[in-house]
């Protein structure tokens, strides 16, 4: 595996967050997060507390973390179900409130740090981001329905990678940006949906943090505002 001098995880509190932060300490990067939550006491990394989210606070988290100049850099965010609603199965279950959440979690968060990001991107040579989406929000992909909410924001994360990729190439053709299917990671996020899964499908943050470092490495500017599965194939959008 290729390794980044420097790499910025945001949303890097998360299960699959904090196993690429892991993994690439391991392999000697300089590693730089951002999360929501403070940093942990046995942190060596350089730690970015974004607590508010809020557009001047992200802009303040996402400059501090820059002076690091970022080889690679995740955005981690997204939100499947909380404590207060789990993914709709009918269409008759879709709350408006609910979903407005969900487009503030996987949509309008990863939007404020990807326009923080432009004026990086659009000048780094050879940058590379990986927004974490999800192929079930692929319209093309879609066959069994449900899940309105997840669905349609992350279909609208998929158009915003594609949007940002396409800016940043007339400045930077040699940057490559990608949303990317992480596959289905033993977390809280897919905890309430593992028991029918084939075997071999459910695979360990560490398992899946080493898979998306792989995707990472395979990544050329040809493969900017594409929609990627976890083995770095191509899903439709």
């Amino acid at each position: 595996m290729s390794m980044s001098k420097s790499i910025l995880i945001i949303g890097g509190g998360s299960h699959i967050g904090q196993a690429i932060a892991q993994q690439c300490s391991i392999d000697g990067a300089l590693v730089s997060v951002i999360s929501r939550q403070s940093a942990p006491d046995h942190s060596a990394w350089f730690w970015y507390q974004d607590a508010l989210q809020s557009e001047d606070s992200s802009q303040q988290c996402i400059e501090h973390a820059l002076q690091q100049q970022p080889e690679t850099i995740f955005i981690c965010n997204g939100v499947l179900h909380d404590a207060n609603a789990m993914p709709e199965k009918t269409i008759r279950q879709l709350d408006s409130e609910q979903l407005a959440q969900r487009l503030h979690s996987n949509v309008i968060i990863p939007a404020q740090y990807l326009r923080s990001l432009f004026g990086y991107l659009s000048r780094t040579p050879q940058v590379k981001v990986l927004v974490l989406s999800a192929k079930v929000g692929s319209i093309t992909d879609n066959r069994l329905g449900g899940w309105y909410s997840y669905r349609i924001s992350k279909a609208a994360l998929n158009m915003l990678v594609k949007n940002v990729s396409l800016e940043v190439a007339r400045l930077n053709p040699s940057a490559c940006i990608v949303a990317v299917h992480p596959g289905t990671t033993d977390t809280p996020l897919s905890e309430p949906f593992q028991r029918n899964l084939p075997q071999g499908q459910l695979q360990t943050a560490e398992q899946t943090a080493q898979r998306l470092l792989q995707v990472r490495d395979a990544l050329t500017p040809e493969h900017s505002g594409t929609l990627l599965n976890w083995d770095a194939s191509v899903l439709p959008f």
